[in-house]
């Protein structure tokens, strides 16, 4: 254990007192005065009078000069006097500094007393834990009781301006060696600094009323009562219960109060499961008969998915908070397993919340994150997530971290968990402020967690609060950590619980009676029993009522979309006619653009004029036209400005200007609702968990989040597994985003090529083997069921009409598109005005219109596609004069597999022989995904033979001559027709 008495630091990092250079100064010009140099008496009276006093000496100052050498060494001496009483003054301002700096190294933050939060039992030298220590200054334990000059750097004079040394370490002690550890002095802003030392050392800060410390007590009587509550009744139950750190809830609690006195009015809450279940009974007030219920096995879901466990689910409530007597909107957000995934995801939709309120400083809308300090200081999307903070697109002015510092992960030490003092050293890179705390002193946690919300309400940054506390039991109720760590789990099990001493400590007080203490306690025993009996009344589990991001306007009362039909997505030519000319000029006056991107604009004038689309005026007009009608439409990414393909050019640079822009996509319409297009970090877990959170809070918006490359989503993965893909099926959460995916094999190697679709295609859950019912409205049925949707589009009528079929549909899916590379400049793949007029819809699967449809029977051979092979397809076909013997047939939506569509194709041509064709290799693409529903289609009559690359490890090759020699081989077999002749299926 480290001393209890504290050492001090100096900013210099010196080992010796640091002296006045004016003073060394004026010593060397008295020697040269001792040598009888009259003049240089009076010059170095007069330089040293300037450095102390900032002017030249006059009136009885300069009558003072030494004169003769006989002064001059009667002032050397005096001055030799004066210097050390400057000396130990500046001694004393160093001392104080290194408390500042290095107090938090000593401070008494571990409720078992057994281990160091900083994992180091190095005592910094310069803090005062013993007497010889002072030496370190020049100072000696006869200086103890002398007075100093309090530099302007520190409060803890109150309102003395000087102080006995013994006083000012023991203030020091007191603000920086207690039961509280600040770490702040490495933040480069002196204001910031000095607010926070004003908090931690003005004498009598952390002090509380009567009322204050009675809600306190009745808070941690409710949060250590659930817990046990619960322990009585599951036993043997999985509830990843809050015991060894009860504070939590009234530290929550606090933060929101104080935040709902500065005007906040909604809250967006993540944490992991450790404590989730007490969250939602004592924070978000969660109903107990509903939490309880879900200990029940016999207990039936009512809504269609997999559901999730009890300590996975979210939840938004509306209440009034008590304190303030302020409405204010409370949401814990649902989330996997997977540690901090939640955390850019809050953020997204806490900026989101912010957006469409007009809270642009973050006066209304908060976030709050838990942590475990594992996670904290393992999970890499912790720092992704604090770069993301102050970027202007991204930024949610200000987190409240709480980190629940169990001083262990599972059961693995932190010695061995992390390289970094803290768990929260991560937070060091975007200037947060961390304040650890021991968790087992309730008053401490509470005046940590105002001083917190104050931060975050008064700069509008991130905060940590590091409650350092203890895990009472296993990593779950089940586990027996004693095997791994056997000496604090013996310190555990003697460890008074928190509740009991604090409630001897204000019954001693005068605070609160004993009778008073359990009355509160019996009271809400009985609240608990009573939920408990109501909870055997629930035989459905209703996983809606659990729901953490409602749409009450979007959908009907029961959850359910308005209708099961999608309007057309075409548009008025004149809507296509405007948006065009906007794409193709420049809507400011004098705004000087690079002469390449004017002549990209007047290729896009050229198209608009011949009626004519490519990709980037396709999603312009997708855009544009859903910004018309009042849809926000929001676009992040690397790069996605300009567009990795440079094709984009969404915001325009003036090229003498610096960092004027224009973004001509806000110029459209009068009244016409924002667009969003924001370069992001250079992450991809991060932002795309930041985007999904954000698409959550409005379903009238379009979110996409375009992938530099389409393989780089791979570092998400997290991110589409555990929310995007399932997050429907676990938590009755529709979400609407977009990822763009860049996909092709056009010879760039294997890391640019492919966004991997078999992975998606695998995760789709639409049954291989079973043919819907063809009724009703059947493409908006099956979008319905499914839980997201893949398309790979070929023209960019089509890219325009899915987008806007996402914001047209009764409901919210996650769609995948898989975008070209080469196709955005293909001079095939332009599509007419024609093809996006109204009354023009999207097409899932576009058939083959040319000379073959003549003779249906004729035809030999069908080739279903999808993507830019097609381009490849045609071109083949031509040059062996085969189109009347062979069909090519796209694929545009991928998944939900059109059936119905598909079955048409194939009752046209009853003499044909089916080929999927794709540019994937065997292994990977679409193959297996398409394969089964063929031959479902079919009735397994007939085999659906595969054209393409040969399975392979790596997606594609590097070597250029092997892709055009690979794509030769599959295009010559794609068109030879006696290829499969003799095959068996």
């Amino acid at each position: 254990m480290k001393p209890s008495s504290r050492a001090l630091s100096s900013s210099t990092g010196l080992k010796v007192p640091v002296r006045l250079s004016s003073s060394s100064s004026y010593m060397k010009e008295m020697y040269l005065a001792w040598q009888g140099d009259h003049n240089s008496v009076h010059e170095s009276w007069d330089t040293y009078f300037r450095n102390i006093h900032g002017s030249r000496p006059s009136g009885e100052a300069s009558e003072r000069r030494p004169s003769t050498l006989l002064q001059g060494r009667a002032l050397s001496h005096s001055l030799d006097t004066t210097q050390k009483v400057v000396e130990d003054h500046l001694a004393v301002h160093s001392l104080i500094r290194a408390y500042q700096i290095r107090g938090h190294h000593v401070a008494q933050l571990d409720p078992l007393g057994i281990l160091e939060a900083d994992l180091d039992s190095f005592v910094p030298s310069d803090l005062i834990t013993t007497i010889d220590k002072l030496g370190f200054y020049g100072l000696n334990e006869s200086d103890l009781d002398r007075s100093f000059q309090l530099p302007s750097t520190t409060f803890i004079g109150g309102q003395e301006s000087m102080l006995p040394l013994r006083e000012i370490i023991h203030r020091l002690e007191i603000s920086y060696c207690g039961h509280v550890g600040v770490e702040f002095m490495f933040i480069n802003n002196v204001e910031q600094c000095q607010w926070i030392r004003q908090k931690f050392e003005s004498p009598g800060v952390m002090q509380f009323t009567k009322a204050e410390k009675r809600t306190l007590l009745a808070r941690l009587i409710r949060s250590t009562r659930f817990e046990d509550f619960l322990a009585r009744k599951w036993s043997s139950e999985k509830r990843f219960g809050l015991e060894g750190c009860e504070v939590l809830i009234p530290a929550l609690k606090t933060i929101i109060d104080k935040s709902s006195a500065g005007g906040i009015d909604s809250v967006i809450m993540g944490m992991p499961h450790r404590g989730r279940l007490n969250v939602l009974a004592n924070v978000i007030r969660k109903d107990l008969n509903q939490i309880f219920c879900q200990f029940d096995p016999n207990l039936e879901a009512a809504d269609e998915g997999s559901g999730d466990v009890k300590y996975h689910l979210g939840m938004y409530h509306e209440r009034i908070n008590r304190e303030t007597d302020k409405n204010i909107t409370l949401s814990l957000m649902a989330n996997p397993s997977h540690l901090e995934a939640v955390d850019p995801v809050v953020q997204g939709k806490t900026k989101a919340e912010q957006f469409y309120r007009g809270d642009r400083a973050g006066k209304k809308v908060m976030s709050i994150l838990m942590h475990g300090d594992a996670a904290f200081a393992g999970q890499g999307v912790v720092y992704e997530t604090f770069h993301l903070s102050e970027l202007p697109s991204y930024t949610t002015h200000g987190t409240i971290h709480v980190v629940v510092n169990n001083q262990i992960g599972f059961t693995t030490d932190p010695r061995v968990a992390r390289s970094s003092p803290y768990p929260t050293d991560v937070a060091r890179v975007v200037n947060a402020p961390i304040f650890h705390v021991n968790a087992d002193d309730p008053e401490a946690v509470m005046y940590v967690c105002l001083v917190a919300a104050e931060w975050r309400s008064v700069f509008n940054k991130d905060v940590v609060i590091d409650l350092v506390c203890y895990r009472r039991f296993g990593h779950n109720e089940m586990d027996e950590p004693i095997f791994t760590q056997p000496l604090m789990y013996k310190q555990i099990r003697q460890q008074e619980h928190v509740l009991k001493k604090y409630s001897r400590k204000l019954i001693a007080e005068g605070a609160v009676t004993l009778q008073e203490f359990e009355e509160e306690i019996a009271k809400y025993d009985k609240i608990c029993e009573e939920a408990y009996t109501s909870s055997k009344d629930e035989k459905i589990l209703h996983i809606r009522h659990w729901l953490d991001s409602p749409w009450p306007e979007f959908f009907t009362s029961t959850g359910e979309p308005q209708s099961m039909s999608c309007p057309p997505t075409g548009l008025d030519e004149e809507v296509l006619q405007h948006i065009g000319r906007t794409a193709s000029s420049v809507p400011l006056q004098d705004f000087k653009v690079h002469p390449g991107l004017s002549r990209i604009l007047r290729s896009r004038a050229d198209l608009v004029t011949s009626r004519q689309l490519d990709w980037a005026l396709g999603e312009y007009m997708a855009f544009g036209s859903l910004l018309k009608d009042g849809v926000h439409v929001r676009l992040s990414g690397q790069d996605v400005e300009r567009g990795t393909f440079s094709h984009r050019h969404h915001v325009l640079h003036h090229q003498e200007v610096d960092k004027q822009t224009c973004v001509p996509m806000n110029h459209l319409w009068p009244n016409q609702a924002p667009y969003t297009v924001c370069n992001s970090s250079l992450s991809e877990y991060g932002v795309l968990g930041f985007e999904l959170g954000f698409a959550m809070a409005n379903p009238n918006a379009l979110i996409l989040w375009e992938a530099q490359f389409g393989d780089f989503h791979n570092t998400a993965q997290c991110i589409i597994d555990q929310f995007i893909s399932s997050g429907q099926a676990k938590w009755v959460r529709n979400n609407g985003i977009v990822l763009l995916l860049p996909h092709g094999m056009e010879g760039m190697g294997p890391e640019h090529s492919s966004a991997r679709p078999e992975r998606f295609l695998q995760m789709s859950n639409d049954d291989p083997d079973h043919i819907p019912e063809f009724v009703g409205d059947f493409e908006v049925q099956q979008l319905h069921d499914s839980n997201w949707i893949m398309v790979n589009c070929t023209t960019p009528a089509n890219y325009c009409h899915v987008l806007r079929r996402q914001i047209l549909l009764p409901f919210r899916k996650p769609l995948i598109i898989f975008t070209p590379k080469s196709l955005l400049r293909h001079p095939e793949a332009r599509s007419s005005f024609d093809d996006l007029t109204e009354g023009t819809t999207f097409r899932r699967l576009i058939a083959d219109d040319g000379l073959a449809n003549r003779c249906p029977g004729d035809v030999k051979r069908i080739i279903f596609c999808t993507g830019k092979v097609f381009y490849d397809l045609t071109k083949e076909r031509k040059l062996h004069h085969m189109e009347n013997d062979v069909i090519i047939i796209r694929l545009e939506q991928i998944s939900p597999f059109p059936f119905d569509l598909v079955r048409v194709e194939l009752d046209k041509y009853p003499n044909a022989e089916l080929v999927w064709c794709q540019e994937e290799h065997k292994n990977m693409g679409y193959y297996d995904y398409v394969r089964p529903r063929f031959l479902a289609v079919v009735a397994n009559r007939k085999p659906i033979w595969y054209v393409g690359r040969d399975p392979a490890a790596a997606p594609a090759t590097g070597n250029k001559s092997t892709h055009i020699n690979e794509l030769k081989r599959f295009m010559e077999t794609a068109f030879n027709l006696s290829t499969f002749h003799g095959r068996n299926i």
